[in-house]
């Protein structure tokens, strides 16, 4: 009966000590990112992002970073390219076939969020 109550509270303090350093791990890829930055990205900061290895793409007001998930991302590199460093909503919103991306696409964009398009300098 001893060992069943020593084993019993072993087990008991492994599964606290996985649940309290689970608890304490960083946060995913993007989350810290969505969370911290207002910062407003103009057209001309906007435009210097636009390689496969620095992608940012301004769409429906928001910049988002993707360019860690380009080569993730369903269709070819080639259908997302010419719209780095620029404003996208038009095509993002139709996949350029008239067809919009679905709500787990939109979550999944919302995470590589960096700041809000402010446009050209007035």
């Amino acid at each position: 009966m001893r060992r069943l109550y020593l084993a019993a509270t072993v087990l008991f303090w492994l599964v606290v000590g996985v649940y309290w350093i689970a608890g304490r791990s960083p946060s995913p890829p993007g989350e810290d990112r969505v969370r911290s930055s207002d910062r407003r990205i103009t057209d001309a900061e906007l435009a210097r992002h636009s390689r496969a290895d620095d992608c940012w793409m301004a769409i429906r007001g928001q910049v988002h970073d993707v360019s860690a998930y380009l080569p993730e991302h369903p269709s070819r590199p080639s259908v997302v390219l010419p719209w780095c460093g620029r404003e996208a909503s038009e095509a993002y919103a139709t996949k350029g076939k008239g067809r919009p991306h679905s709500p787990s696409a939109d979550a999944l964009l919302a995470s590589y969020r960096i700041g809000i398009y402010a446009g050209a300098p007035r």
